[in-house]
């Protein structure tokens, strides 16, 4: 069992940052992979485990935090940083220049599958959090 809780949404005025973190609790390994999805007003449908989560960010699993993979509807646009804490439970994500478009709902994802090591760094999240709402106004 996992359980992700998602904190640091709210509103934010066009222009502005805002910081969203995530604790994992339960069987959750530091070789685990993590990500941010989001369902916002300009996300593009992109499906995962059949849920309609456009990818943000996303740490792959093996425990290297270099397995980092960005989502293109955001990127040259909002600056955004995935980030992890030394102990691997609590996953950050730093957005600035944030713009209408980017309200939503931000969720929260860990794939704490066992993956082979010629597929080290793999990300397929198989645990979801509520989702935090994030809502950027002009």
């Amino acid at each position: 069992q996992v359980n992700l809780v998602e904190s640091g949404g709210g509103s934010v005025q066009a222009g502005g940052s805002l910081k969203l973190s995530c604790e994992a609790m339960g069987s959750i390994s530091s070789r685990s992979g993590m990500g941010w999805h989001r369902h916002a007003a300009g996300s593009k449908r992109e499906l995962w485990q059949g849920l309609d989560r456009e990818l943000v960010a996303s740490i792959g699993s093996g425990g290297n935090d270099s397995y980092i993979t960005y989502g293109e509807s955001m990127k040259g646009r909002v600056t955004i940083s995935i980030s992890r804490d030394s102990a691997k439970t609590t996953l950050y994500l730093q957005m600035n220049s944030l713009n209408t478009e980017d309200s939503g709902v931000y969720y929260c994802a860990a794939d704490t599958r066992r993956y082979p090591a010629h597929l080290t760094g793999g990300y397929s999240p198989n645990h979801w959090g509520q989702g935090t709402q994030v809502t950027v106004s002009s």
